[in-house]
């Protein structure tokens, strides 16, 4: 009996050692310091990296707006692949389609009663800061003035100014996954006037529908030029 009682009590040391082994290690997991905040060079370089590496992006997304008195939400799924093309089918409230063909972009909601063209290298619209993810991506050279700042869920904000529409967006911000992915962004104009847009559910590479940036207005509506951005 106490020969076995040694082996057992034995046995019970070498379970508590181990047992308080792991509980130190773990207390030394959780106290260990969190990794050090990205800076705003290194952030961006992962986002070049991460859509340069895209041949095609597809997602849903959520739109809102707020300004001039008015609130609006919106939402759909997006289409993007190189080079320079994009779709936007919305589907609430009321279905709506924009397509940038690489040559012109394309309006179009139900209902209307012609169908809006633009050439692709004049469109200035909020959608646009999108565009240079079409290309070769290099965002410091996008967005000026870029500052960086841990957000929710181990994300970031990169924020800076739209190359060429400083005087029209005074500011953009980019909600941007540690490995480059970019969640969100959020678009503040001149008159104070806010849009933002949200992607969920980005399937890397997927393969476009044929025919997916082609736009064949429906019948008997007429295509107008829709006039350059002032």
């Amino acid at each position: 009996m106490i020969l076995g009682f040694r082996k057992q009590s034995g046995g019970l040391r070498l379970l508590a050692a181990a047992l308080l082994c792991a509980c130190a290690l773990a207390w030394g997991w959780a106290q260990k310091p969190p990794a050090a905040p990205l800076d705003v060079h290194t952030l961006a370089q992962r986002v070049d990296r991460h859509y340069n590496q895209l041949h095609s992006l597809k997602a849903g997304f959520t739109e809102s707006y707020e300004g001039l008195g008015m609130h609006r939400n919106e939402s759909g799924t997006l289409l993007l692949e190189k080079p320079g093309r994009m779709r936007w089918d919305y589907t609430y409230p009321r279905t709506k389609l924009f397509v940038l063909d690489g040559k012109y972009a394309w309006f179009y909601a139900q209902g209307d009663q012609q169908v809006q063209r633009l050439p692709a290298k004049q469109l200035d619209d909020l959608r646009s800061p999108l565009r240079f993810l079409l290309g070769h991506t290099q965002l410091e050279k996008e967005l000026t003035h870029l500052t960086v700042a841990p957000v929710a869920d181990g994300a970031y904000t990169l924020t800076g100014q739209l190359k060429d529409q400083e005087k029209r967006v005074p500011r953009l911000a980019l909600t941007v996954t540690p490995d480059g992915a970019i969640t969100g962004i959020e678009i503040e104009e001149a008159d104070g006037a806010i849009t933002r847009f949200a992607f969920t559910n980005q399937q890397i590479n997927a393969p476009a529908p044929a025919g997916a940036f082609h736009f064949t207005p429906p019948p008997g509506i007429p295509i107008v030029d829709a006039p350059p951005p002032v």
